[in-house]
């Protein structure tokens, strides 16, 4: 590399920098100094007014985007923040302000614990603090993205939205052929017949399958379980639905698991309906701190989307998974 072109390089380093730099003195000036030295961990939310209404009072707006899983924020982050989305809703039940909130859900599923957790949540809203849980479907809302959905008071999709595919799946790879023919063999030490369950190098046998199944059908019955308490459905015609299968919006509400054909407005639009005022409609965000001065310096640098899904493909796939998830 000739002079000129480490000149530039240079160049370019001290811009970043002195935008890094900006942006950290800008943030010192408008946020408390110990917030923003704390870090994601110990921020506090920040509310965004998105429309202006004619009434006292707030509706706020949560949003679910992306496979649902433990962890938060992605490495530089963005992405899916599990934590935070609880706390959101904490955040809402907790403020006397706040009359309803519409749950604004676009994701194909995830994890079985992180989408029971979502539910207990919007459950809690509705129970605890008597707020109504409106859900918002966007282009999916699919196996666990229904299963966060099914205890809301009423449930909009999109006339395409993808939903459905209620159930539960577990996968693995199994690549004990390819290694035999390649003259690789596994050297397992185990405690116990069953400790290495759905290896990829062995064949399954029919006691794993049997074990394997009876945990898939367990979890399964919470799958029904909810969607039989949540929606006007007998469990009957619960079961007749929760085969896997996929549905659009449209399907969905003729066969009763959505209430209505509408987008994001016509559920906000119902909830104000339904409250009788035009209140305020507020969104949450992030606080800033140090940890996203240090992201969005770095997204400078990276395509940090990118990253996040690759983190979030291997997350997914550290060995076998129940998962409430639309695979396609």
């Amino acid at each position: 590399m000739n002079g000129k072109r480490w000149i530039a390089l240079g160049a370019v380093a001290l811009i970043i920098l002195a935008a890094g730099a900006f942006r950290f003195g800008t943030a010192l000036f408008q946020t408390d100094t110990e917030d923003f030295l704390a870090g994601a961990g110990g921020e506090e939310m920040s509310e965004r007014v998105t429309e202006q209404g004619t009434d006292t009072g707030k509706i706020a707006v949560i949003h679910l985007d992306g496979v649902i899983q433990a962890g938060g924020g992605g490495v530089l982050g963005g992405g899916y923040d599990h934590q935070l989305l609880l706390d959101q809703f904490d955040h809402a039940a907790a403020d006397p302000e706040v009359e309803g909130i519409v749950f604004r859900v676009n994701t194909p599923g995830g994890g079985v614990v992180e989408s029971d957790e979502i539910h207990d949540k919007v459950q809690e809203v509705q129970e605890e603090y008597g707020k109504d849980v409106y859900v918002s479907m966007g282009s999916q809302a699919a196996s666990g993205g229904y299963f966060v959905s099914a205890p809301a008071e009423r449930i909009y999709a999109n006339g395409q939205t993808i939903t459905g595919s209620l159930g539960v799946i577990m996968q693995s790879f199994n690549v004990s052929e390819l290694a035999d023919n390649l003259g690789i063999s596994d050297q397992t030490i185990k405690s116990g017949e069953f400790k290495d369950i759905m290896s990829a190098t062995r064949e399954m046998t029919d006691d794993d399958e049997e074990i394997l199944q009876s945990i898939v059908d367990d979890a399964y019955t919470r799958f029904v379980d909810v969607i039989e308490n949540g929606r006007d459905l007998s469990r009957e015609e619960v079961e007749n639905l929760a085969d896997g299968r996929i549905y659009t919006g449209n399907q969905a509400a003729e066969n009763g698991l959505v209430d209505d054909v509408g987008n994001l407005d016509d559920t906000i639009g119902a909830m104000k309906e339904t409250l009788d005022r035009d209140p305020d409609v507020v969104e949450y965000e992030r606080g800033f701190n140090m940890g996203q001065f240090f992201g969005m310096t770095a997204d400078t640098l990276l395509e940090h989307r990118r990253v996040d899904e690759l983190a979030a493909w291997l997350e997914l796939n550290q060995g076998p998974q129940l998962m409430y998830l639309y695979t396609d």
